[in-house]
Protein backbone atom coordinates (compact mmCIF):
# COMPACT_ATOMS: atom_id res chain seq x y z
CA UNK A 1 0.00 0.00 0.00
CA UNK A 2 1.52 3.27 -0.87
CA UNK A 3 -1.26 5.60 -2.79
CA UNK A 4 -3.98 6.45 -0.64
CA UNK A 5 -7.12 8.79 -0.80
CA UNK A 6 -8.77 10.48 1.67
CA UNK A 7 -12.03 11.69 1.02
CA UNK A 8 -13.50 14.69 3.26
CA UNK A 9 -11.20 17.39 4.43
CA UNK A 10 -13.22 18.50 7.83
CA UNK A 11 -12.02 18.07 11.84
CA UNK A 12 -10.90 14.46 11.37
CA UNK A 13 -10.54 13.56 7.53
CA UNK A 14 -7.53 16.31 7.47
CA UNK A 15 -5.86 15.41 10.57
CA UNK A 16 -5.84 11.63 9.28
CA UNK A 17 -4.45 12.82 5.60
CA UNK A 18 -1.54 14.41 7.64
CA UNK A 19 -0.81 11.83 10.12
CA UNK A 20 -0.76 9.28 6.81
CA UNK A 21 1.02 11.61 4.72
CA UNK A 22 4.08 10.71 6.99
CA UNK A 23 4.67 7.59 5.53
CA UNK A 24 2.52 7.50 2.12
CA UNK A 25 1.70 9.31 -1.03
CA UNK A 26 -1.11 11.01 -0.29
CA UNK A 27 -4.50 12.87 -2.15
CA UNK A 28 -7.62 14.20 -0.21
CA UNK A 29 -10.80 15.44 -2.17
CA UNK A 30 -13.15 18.23 -0.50
CA UNK A 31 -16.20 19.25 -2.50
CA UNK A 32 -14.83 22.44 -0.82
CA UNK A 33 -12.13 24.85 -0.91
CA UNK A 34 -9.87 24.18 1.35
CA UNK A 35 -7.97 27.46 1.68
CA UNK A 36 -5.05 25.83 4.16
CA UNK A 37 -1.68 24.43 3.39
CA UNK A 38 -1.09 20.91 4.09
CA UNK A 39 1.43 18.07 3.38
CA UNK A 40 -0.46 16.61 0.82
CA UNK A 41 -2.08 17.24 -2.36
CA UNK A 42 -5.88 18.39 -2.13
CA UNK A 43 -8.16 18.19 -4.74
CA UNK A 44 -11.80 20.13 -5.10
CA UNK A 45 -14.61 17.34 -6.28
CA UNK A 46 -17.95 16.34 -5.82
CA UNK A 47 -17.45 13.13 -3.17
CA UNK A 48 -21.20 12.14 -3.85
CA UNK A 49 -20.34 12.09 -8.05
CA UNK A 50 -19.45 8.23 -9.00
CA UNK A 51 -17.18 9.63 -11.92
CA UNK A 52 -15.41 11.75 -9.72
CA UNK A 53 -15.08 8.85 -7.56
CA UNK A 54 -13.93 6.44 -10.08
CA UNK A 55 -11.30 8.59 -11.40
CA UNK A 56 -9.88 9.65 -7.72
CA UNK A 57 -9.50 6.12 -6.84
CA UNK A 58 -7.68 5.03 -10.67
CA UNK A 59 -4.32 4.68 -9.08
CA UNK A 60 -5.00 4.36 -5.23
CA UNK A 61 -4.60 1.27 -3.17
CA UNK A 62 -6.67 2.59 -0.01
CA UNK A 63 -8.93 4.80 0.25
CA UNK A 64 -10.37 5.94 3.86
CA UNK A 65 -13.67 8.14 4.21
CA UNK A 66 -14.11 10.82 6.09
CA UNK A 67 -17.63 11.64 5.15
CA UNK A 68 -20.90 11.63 6.98
CA UNK A 69 -22.72 8.23 6.84
CA UNK A 70 -25.08 8.31 4.00
CA UNK A 71 -22.07 8.73 1.42
CA UNK A 72 -20.59 5.68 2.33
CA UNK A 73 -22.35 2.82 1.26
CA UNK A 74 -21.51 4.26 -2.17
CA UNK A 75 -17.91 4.61 -1.52
CA UNK A 76 -17.56 1.09 -0.45
CA UNK A 77 -18.83 -0.40 -3.18
CA UNK A 78 -16.93 1.90 -5.91
CA UNK A 79 -13.68 0.49 -3.93
CA UNK A 80 -14.95 -3.02 -3.84
CA UNK A 81 -15.06 -2.62 -7.62
CA UNK A 82 -11.93 -1.00 -8.25
CA UNK A 83 -10.10 -3.22 -5.99
CA UNK A 84 -9.21 -0.20 -3.59
CA UNK A 85 -8.81 -0.99 0.79
CA UNK A 86 -11.74 0.84 1.92
CA UNK A 87 -11.47 2.03 5.75
CA UNK A 88 -14.43 4.91 7.26
CA UNK A 89 -15.29 6.32 10.56
CA UNK A 90 -19.14 5.23 10.15
CA UNK A 91 -21.14 4.64 13.93
CA UNK A 92 -24.53 4.22 11.07
CA UNK A 93 -25.09 0.14 11.87
CA UNK A 94 -27.27 0.15 8.15
CA UNK A 95 -24.53 1.47 6.23
CA UNK A 96 -22.24 -1.79 8.41
CA UNK A 97 -24.36 -4.26 7.91
CA UNK A 98 -24.07 -3.74 3.85
CA UNK A 99 -20.16 -2.97 3.91
CA UNK A 100 -20.12 -6.44 5.57
CA UNK A 101 -22.13 -8.17 2.81
CA UNK A 102 -19.88 -6.72 0.54
CA UNK A 103 -16.61 -8.28 2.12
CA UNK A 104 -17.74 -12.02 1.23
CA UNK A 105 -16.87 -11.57 -2.15
CA UNK A 106 -14.32 -8.83 -2.00
CA UNK A 107 -10.77 -9.18 -2.95
CA UNK A 108 -9.69 -6.10 -1.04
CA UNK A 109 -10.23 -5.13 2.72
CA UNK A 110 -13.23 -3.57 4.10
CA UNK A 111 -12.75 -1.97 7.50
CA UNK A 112 -15.27 0.51 8.67
CA UNK A 113 -15.95 2.14 12.30
CA UNK A 114 -11.96 2.42 12.50
CA UNK A 115 -12.61 5.77 14.73
CA UNK A 116 -13.12 6.20 18.21
CA UNK A 117 -15.97 4.60 19.06
CA UNK A 118 -17.27 2.75 16.98
CA UNK A 119 -13.34 1.43 16.74
CA UNK A 120 -10.57 2.20 19.27
CA UNK A 121 -12.58 1.28 22.03
CA UNK A 122 -13.79 -2.13 20.52
CA UNK A 123 -10.29 -2.91 19.96
CA UNK A 124 -9.87 -1.80 23.94
CA UNK A 125 -12.18 -3.88 24.98
CA UNK A 126 -11.80 -7.34 23.27
CA UNK A 127 -7.95 -6.67 24.64
CA UNK A 128 -9.63 -6.79 28.50
CA UNK A 129 -12.07 -9.71 27.75
CA UNK A 130 -9.42 -11.76 26.06
CA UNK A 131 -7.34 -11.83 29.59
CA UNK A 132 -10.57 -13.87 31.15
CA UNK A 133 -11.50 -17.40 30.63
CA UNK A 134 -14.83 -17.15 31.35
CA UNK A 135 -16.78 -13.60 30.55
CA UNK A 136 -19.89 -12.77 32.45
CA UNK A 137 -20.28 -8.30 31.54
CA UNK A 138 -18.63 -5.94 29.22
CA UNK A 139 -19.34 -2.28 29.67
CA UNK A 140 -18.33 0.33 27.03
CA UNK A 141 -18.18 4.12 27.88
CA UNK A 142 -17.08 7.17 25.53
CA UNK A 143 -17.88 11.03 25.50
CA UNK A 144 -16.26 13.52 23.32
CA UNK A 145 -17.31 16.81 25.30
CA UNK A 146 -16.30 20.72 25.55
CA UNK A 147 -14.22 20.86 28.26
CA UNK A 148 -15.87 23.88 29.91
CA UNK A 149 -19.75 23.02 29.26
CA UNK A 150 -22.23 25.97 28.99
CA UNK A 151 -26.21 25.47 29.06
CA UNK A 152 -28.16 22.60 29.81
CA UNK A 153 -26.89 20.48 26.78
CA UNK A 154 -23.32 20.83 28.00
CA UNK A 155 -22.08 20.15 24.64
CA UNK A 156 -20.26 21.43 21.49
CA UNK A 157 -20.40 19.62 17.32
CA UNK A 158 -16.79 19.09 17.42
CA UNK A 159 -17.83 16.12 14.66
CA UNK A 160 -20.62 15.30 12.33
CA UNK A 161 -23.87 16.60 13.97
CA UNK A 162 -25.43 14.04 11.80
CA UNK A 163 -23.56 11.57 13.19
CA UNK A 164 -24.94 12.53 16.64
CA UNK A 165 -28.27 12.91 15.83
CA UNK A 166 -28.29 9.54 13.84
CA UNK A 167 -27.02 7.21 16.73
CA UNK A 168 -29.60 9.57 19.31
CA UNK A 169 -32.10 8.04 17.23
CA UNK A 170 -31.25 4.96 15.88
CA UNK A 171 -31.62 2.13 18.44
CA UNK A 172 -28.91 0.51 20.12
CA UNK A 173 -28.03 -3.17 19.76
CA UNK A 174 -26.83 -5.07 23.18
CA UNK A 175 -26.68 -7.81 25.01
CA UNK A 176 -29.03 -8.09 28.34
CA UNK A 177 -29.52 -11.25 30.05
CA UNK A 178 -27.69 -13.39 27.49
CA UNK A 179 -30.25 -12.21 24.20
CA UNK A 180 -29.38 -9.79 21.82
CA UNK A 181 -32.13 -7.10 21.86
CA UNK A 182 -32.69 -3.37 20.36
CA UNK A 183 -33.00 -1.06 22.90
CA UNK A 184 -34.09 2.88 22.78
CA UNK A 185 -30.67 5.27 22.61
CA UNK A 186 -30.97 7.62 25.39
CA UNK A 187 -32.47 5.30 27.34
CA UNK A 188 -30.42 3.33 30.50
CA UNK A 189 -29.32 6.18 32.31
CA UNK A 190 -26.49 5.58 34.79
CA UNK A 191 -24.29 7.97 36.71
CA UNK A 192 -20.69 7.87 36.34
CA UNK A 193 -17.81 9.51 38.01
CA UNK A 194 -14.54 9.69 36.15
CA UNK A 195 -11.26 11.50 37.95
CA UNK A 196 -13.47 12.58 41.01
CA UNK A 197 -16.25 14.08 38.57
CA UNK A 198 -20.01 13.30 37.68
CA UNK A 199 -21.26 12.47 34.40
CA UNK A 200 -24.26 10.27 32.47
CA UNK A 201 -24.22 7.80 30.44
CA UNK A 202 -26.91 6.83 28.02
CA UNK A 203 -27.53 3.90 24.91
CA UNK A 204 -26.65 5.50 21.82
CA UNK A 205 -26.23 3.41 18.37
CA UNK A 206 -23.49 2.03 16.47
CA UNK A 207 -20.98 1.84 19.04
CA UNK A 208 -19.99 -2.04 19.53
CA UNK A 209 -19.97 -2.36 15.89
CA UNK A 210 -20.03 -6.05 15.49
CA UNK A 211 -19.15 -7.26 19.13
CA UNK A 212 -22.49 -8.54 19.69
CA UNK A 213 -22.76 -10.52 16.73
CA UNK A 214 -18.87 -11.65 18.43
CA UNK A 215 -19.65 -12.01 21.75
CA UNK A 216 -23.22 -13.58 20.88
CA UNK A 217 -24.37 -17.07 23.49
CA UNK A 218 -20.64 -15.75 25.19
CA UNK A 219 -21.86 -13.04 27.64
CA UNK A 220 -24.40 -12.13 30.18
CA UNK A 221 -24.33 -8.36 29.22
CA UNK A 222 -22.62 -5.98 26.49
CA UNK A 223 -23.72 -2.87 26.28
CA UNK A 224 -22.20 0.80 24.76
CA UNK A 225 -23.05 4.08 26.21
CA UNK A 226 -22.24 7.45 25.16
CA UNK A 227 -20.69 10.15 28.21
CA UNK A 228 -22.39 13.17 28.68
CA UNK A 229 -22.82 16.18 31.42
CA UNK A 230 -25.92 15.77 33.45
CA UNK A 231 -28.64 17.17 31.95
CA UNK A 232 -27.87 16.35 28.06
CA UNK A 233 -29.75 13.51 27.80
CA UNK A 234 -33.31 14.92 29.20
CA UNK A 235 -32.50 17.91 26.76
CA UNK A 236 -31.70 15.98 23.81
CA UNK A 237 -35.21 13.55 24.47
CA UNK A 238 -37.19 17.18 24.82
CA UNK A 239 -35.98 18.54 21.18
CA UNK A 240 -35.58 14.70 19.58
CA UNK A 241 -38.99 13.35 20.99
CA UNK A 242 -41.07 15.99 22.93
CA UNK A 243 -40.74 18.49 19.81
CA UNK A 244 -40.50 15.47 16.89
CA UNK A 245 -37.51 16.47 15.52
CA UNK A 246 -36.89 12.79 15.55
CA UNK A 247 -39.06 13.14 12.26
CA UNK A 248 -37.12 16.13 10.62
CA UNK A 249 -33.17 15.73 10.48
CA UNK A 250 -32.26 18.34 8.75
CA UNK A 251 -34.33 21.10 11.05
CA UNK A 252 -32.57 19.12 14.43
CA UNK A 253 -28.65 19.31 12.97
CA UNK A 254 -29.64 23.39 11.69
CA UNK A 255 -30.51 23.93 15.33
CA UNK A 256 -28.12 22.51 16.80
CA UNK A 257 -25.42 23.80 15.08
CA UNK A 258 -26.69 27.03 15.29
CA UNK A 259 -27.22 26.58 19.48
CA UNK A 260 -23.60 24.71 20.32
CA UNK A 261 -20.55 26.51 18.91
CA UNK A 262 -17.23 24.55 17.94
CA UNK A 263 -15.20 24.79 20.92
CA UNK A 264 -11.32 24.55 21.18
CA UNK A 265 -10.47 23.37 24.30
CA UNK A 266 -12.49 19.65 24.52
CA UNK A 267 -11.87 16.04 26.28
CA UNK A 268 -12.37 12.71 25.49
CA UNK A 269 -13.25 10.50 27.92
CA UNK A 270 -12.81 6.48 27.28
CA UNK A 271 -13.55 4.01 29.77
CA UNK A 272 -14.28 -0.08 29.98
CA UNK A 273 -15.27 -2.50 32.36
CA UNK A 274 -15.29 -6.15 32.06
CA UNK A 275 -16.41 -8.90 34.52
CA UNK A 276 -15.69 -12.86 34.23
CA UNK A 277 -13.49 -15.74 35.69
CA UNK A 278 -9.92 -15.23 35.24
CA UNK A 279 -7.09 -17.77 36.98
CA UNK A 280 -10.45 -19.20 38.86
CA UNK A 281 -11.51 -16.12 40.15
CA UNK A 282 -14.50 -13.43 39.67
CA UNK A 283 -12.40 -10.42 38.61
CA UNK A 284 -13.26 -7.22 37.46
CA UNK A 285 -10.35 -5.16 34.90
CA UNK A 286 -10.67 -1.78 33.93
CA UNK A 287 -9.99 1.23 31.78
CA UNK A 288 -10.05 5.24 32.28
CA UNK A 289 -8.37 7.69 30.15
CA UNK A 290 -8.96 10.91 29.24
CA UNK A 291 -7.41 12.65 26.34
CA UNK A 292 -7.39 17.02 25.45
CA UNK A 293 -6.02 18.63 22.48
CA UNK A 294 -2.46 18.35 21.02
CA UNK A 295 0.31 19.88 19.13
CA UNK A 296 1.32 18.56 16.17
CA UNK A 297 3.87 20.24 13.22
CA UNK A 298 2.58 23.63 15.10
CA UNK A 299 -0.70 23.37 14.72
CA UNK A 300 -3.62 22.44 17.69
CA UNK A 301 -5.55 19.78 16.78
CA UNK A 302 -8.71 18.94 19.18
CA UNK A 303 -9.05 15.94 21.40
CA UNK A 304 -11.98 14.34 19.58
CA UNK A 305 -10.21 14.72 16.04
CA UNK A 306 -6.96 13.05 16.88
CA UNK A 307 -8.27 10.22 18.55
CA UNK A 308 -10.37 9.31 15.97
CA UNK A 309 -7.56 10.58 13.09
CA UNK A 310 -4.86 8.14 14.92
CA UNK A 311 -7.23 5.10 15.15
CA UNK A 312 -8.19 4.63 12.06
CA UNK A 313 -4.47 5.56 10.57
CA UNK A 314 -3.02 2.53 13.03
CA UNK A 315 -5.51 0.23 11.60
CA UNK A 316 -5.06 1.55 7.70
CA UNK A 317 -1.31 1.34 8.64
CA UNK A 318 -1.30 -2.39 10.05
CA UNK A 319 -2.87 -3.55 6.88
CA UNK A 320 -0.38 -1.70 5.35
CA UNK A 321 2.36 -4.09 7.02
CA UNK A 322 0.71 -6.91 6.57
CA UNK A 323 -0.56 -7.39 10.05
CA UNK A 324 -3.86 -7.93 9.44
CA UNK A 325 -6.11 -9.52 6.78
CA UNK A 326 -5.38 -8.65 3.34
CA UNK A 327 -9.00 -8.92 1.49
CA UNK A 328 -12.45 -9.38 3.51
CA UNK A 329 -14.01 -7.72 6.27
CA UNK A 330 -11.96 -6.77 9.80
CA UNK A 331 -14.15 -6.47 12.54
CA UNK A 332 -12.41 -3.78 15.21
CA UNK A 333 -12.62 -6.67 17.86
CA UNK A 334 -9.96 -8.89 16.02
CA UNK A 335 -7.61 -6.39 16.09
CA UNK A 336 -5.34 -7.05 18.86
CA UNK A 337 -4.80 -4.51 21.26
CA UNK A 338 -1.02 -4.86 22.27
CA UNK A 339 0.16 -4.77 18.54
CA UNK A 340 -2.85 -1.49 17.57
CA UNK A 341 -1.15 0.28 20.86
CA UNK A 342 2.38 -0.23 19.82
CA UNK A 343 2.25 0.84 16.09
CA UNK A 344 3.20 4.18 14.95
CA UNK A 345 -0.29 5.95 15.35
CA UNK A 346 -2.08 4.00 18.14
CA UNK A 347 0.78 4.44 20.26
CA UNK A 348 -0.84 8.10 20.34
CA UNK A 349 -2.80 7.39 22.77
CA UNK A 350 -0.20 6.67 25.27
CA UNK A 351 2.13 9.27 24.05
CA UNK A 352 -1.22 11.91 24.67
CA UNK A 353 -3.40 10.60 27.45
CA UNK A 354 -3.94 13.32 29.96
CA UNK A 355 -1.32 13.84 32.84
CA UNK A 356 -4.78 14.05 35.07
Amino acid sequence: MKKIGVLGLGKVGSLVATLLSQKYEVQGMDQFDINEKFSFDVLKGDVSNDKNIRDFLKDKDAVVSCLPYFLNIKIAETAVDMGVHYFDLTEDVPTLNAIQKMAKNSKSVLAPQCGLAPGFIGILGAGLYGQFSEVRAVKLRVGALPLHPMGQLGYSFTWSAEGVINEYINDAEVIHNGERKMLSSLDDVESININGRQYEAFLTSGGLGTMCETLDGKVDTLNYKTIRYPGHRDGMKLLLYDLLLKNDRELAKNILNNALPLVDEDIVLVYAAVEGIMDGKLRRKEFSESYRRITLDNKEWRAISWTTACSISAVVDLVSEGNLSKKGFIKQEEIPFEMFIKSHYGSMYETYKDAK
